[in-house]
């Protein structure tokens, strides 16, 4: 603890501190300090130097959450959440940073530790490379660099999705300050602490589906035609394709109206999803026209075997393991080998399933 830490916290006492466990006001021509442990001080104004270093972890503890870390409320809660500091007493959290104490946020993990003056820095990486050494990972230093991090899958796939549990592993940003930390989670996951804070604050604002669609325009207002009966089986059918634990980490919030939730489960996701983001109205657009097409009735021959391999592949692709399915593991319907069978069995030349062309509407 420096000098600085101890002026700004004795001109802090004149207006009275009553912050994470302790107090200080002035008293006349002294200074009146309590702790949450019980222990207590009266010392003249001219010597509380003298004995701040008997208060060390409590002044310097106030000096980064009013000095150091970001002001602007989401980020500061966001900060204090990351260290318990709403649930745990000053001497006790120290102990804990001291060592280091890692939170999760998605697939992120933040490691918050104590700097020598009782300020914070964070680690932030992967989950996934948690106790992994720094120099095995790729280092950096630019929260900025979170973007690129963030833009591609370990598969080199671009992510449309921030939120979607596809983060590639493998890097590391070993020592942002609070700022920075906050703007690498942004870059990671966009507006997930600002919305974080207003659903712990009682202030979430949700957009559900219907006022959503009624203000798209353009390519995207064919979205509209999907009427309020049919069209909220229709809605259940996105959400459960788009909205899932297994496709996003966000909890989704909206329904089809203000009056009207869906059938479909919100998923268990620790971000609150507020609206249906752009990736969902845009698949839905695809489905609307889809769905606009007229049945028509085909008949295949299919084995029982052959049918439930169909829809094995349909689940496997869906669920999106059909990559992690062994090549030897023929016992699955959808093994890669099993499926080019049942295609060289029963497609012709033109890719027709039994030969069974399409009857496209008109």
């Amino acid at each position: 603890m420096d000098q600085t830490h101890v002026e700004a916290f004795a001109d802090a006492a004149s207006d009275g501190i009553s912050f994470d466990g302790i107090e200080a006001q002035v008293e006349g021509d002294s200074y009146a300090i309590e702790t949450a442990d019980g222990s207590a001080t009266v010392v003249a104004t001219d010597e509380f130097g003298d004995v701040a270093a008997d208060y060390a972890p409590y002044v310097t503890n106030w000096y980064f959450w009013h000095a150091t870390a970001p002001q602007a409320e989401p980020r500061w809660a966001f900060l204090r959440w990351l260290e318990g500091a709403e649930t745990t007493p000053v001497p006790e959290r120290y102990d804990a940073l001291s060592d280091g104490r890692t939170t999760e946020w998605g697939e992120l993990a933040v490691t918050v530790s104590l700097t020598e003056d009782g300020g914070r820095v964070y680690d932030l990486r992967h989950e996934a490379d948690v106790g992994t050494a720094v120099d095995e990972l790729d280092t950096y230093e630019d929260p900025a660099a979170a973007r690129d991090v963030a833009k591609h899958d370990d598969r080199g796939r671009y992510r449309p999705l921030k939120t979607a549990p596809s983060l590639r592993a493998g890097w590391v940003f070993p020592s942002l300050d609070p700022a920075a930390l906050v703007e690498a989670v942004h870059a990671f996951y966009p507006a997930t602490v600002q919305n974080w804070y207003r659903e712990r604050e009682g202030q979430l604002d949700v957009t559900h589906w219907h006022e959503t669609v009624e203000r798209q325009t353009g390519i995207y207002g064919v979205v509209k035609t999907w009427d309020r009966g049919e069209g909220y089986e229709h809605v259940n059918w996105v959400a459960e394709a788009c909205c899932d634990d297994s496709q996003c980490l966000k909890r989704r919030e909206w329904g089809y109206d203000a009056d009207t939730d869906l059938d479909v489960d919100g998923g268990d996701g620790e971000f609150p999803c507020r609206e249906p983001c752009s990736l969902v109205v845009s698949a839905a657009r695809k489905w609307t026209k889809l769905e606009a097409e007229e049945p028509r009735t085909y008949e295949f021959e299919l084995t029982p075997s052959e049918k439930e391999q169909v829809e094995a592949i349909v689940d496997a692709v869906a669920d999106g393991r059909a990559a992690d399915i062994r090549e030897a593991d023929t016992s699955d319907g959808a093994n890669r080998y099993r499926a080019r069978f049942l295609r060289a069995k029963l497609f012709d030349d033109d890719g027709n399933l039994c030969g069974v062309e399409t009857d496209a509407d008109d």
